[in-house]
C-alpha cells in the first residue's frame, strides 16, 4: 500500500542520480520526483509502504553521504499532500490564508503534512524549490483559528532542523492575492 513518502535532497546533481538509482534498487518504491532543483541541487522523492520507504531512504542516505542536504520519511502521509505537491488540488472557497516558507524541500513537505493533520485546513499548494532559490513553501486555507493552528504545527514540526524562513497568516486575504499564481 502506498501510504508513505521519502525524500532526499542533495547538493550534487551527479550524486543525486546515483542515489535515485540506489533507492529504487533497494526497495519496491515508486519515484514521484527525480530532478534538479534550484540552486543546483537534486531531489528524489519516492512513495511506497513504510518498510520500503525506510529501506530506500536508508540506502539513499548511505550512498549520498556528505552531499545530503536534508531528508524525510513520512509514514501515513496525509492524502491531501500528494495533489498539493503535484499542483492538481482544486479548492473552491478560501478563508484565511496561511503560508509557511522553508530553506529545504524535505522540510516543506514535512510542514505541509503536519499542518493538514493538525487542523481542519485545505492545502492549496506545496511549491518545491523551482525558481525560488531552493526554498519551499506551502499555502493553506480554512477558518482563521484552524489556519493559525496548522501554521504553528508546521513550524513546530521543522523547528529542530533550523530551516524555517517565515510563517504568516492572513485573516482576510485580498481576492487579488488569491487569484495570482504563485
Amino acid at each position: 500500500m502506498i501510504n508513505s513518502i521519502g525524500c532526499i535532497e542533495l547538493n550534487s546533481i551527479a550524486r543525486g542520480f546515483l542515489v535515485a538509482d540506489a533507492m529504487v534498487k533497494a526497495a519496491n518504491v515508486e519515484i514521484l520526483f527525480n530532478r534538479t532543483i534550484c540552486p543546483g541541487k537534486f531531489m528524489i522523492m519516492v512513495a511506497g509502504d513504510v518498510a520500503s520507504i525506510n529501506a530506500a531512504v536508508e540506502t539513499g542516505l548511505r550512498v549520498g553521504g556528505g552531499e545530503v542536504v536534508d531528508d524525510l520519511i513520512i509514514p501515513n502521509v496525509h492524502p491531501d499532500v500528494f495533489p498539493a505537491i503535484s499542483g492538481t488540488r482544486v479548492v473552491e472557497h478560501t478563508g484565511a490564508l496561511g503560508i509557511v516558507e522553508t530553506f529545504s524541500v524535505a522540510a516543506i513537505i514535512e510542514a505541509a503534512d503536519a499542518a493538514v493533520k493538525a487542523a481542519n485546513v485545505e492545502l492549496l499548494e506545496v511549491h518545491m524549490a523551482m525558481a525560488i532559490g531552493g526554498k519551499g513553501f506551502v499555502t493553506l486555507t480554512g477558518d482563521v483559528a484552524a489556519v493559525e493552528a496548522a501554521v504553528e504545527a508546521a513550524a513546530q514540526q521543522i523547528k529542530g532542523k533550523g530551516v524555517l524562513v517565515d510563517k504568516v497568516v492572513i485573516a482576510q486575504p485580498s481576492k487579488a492575492i488569491l487569484q495570482g499564481k504563485v
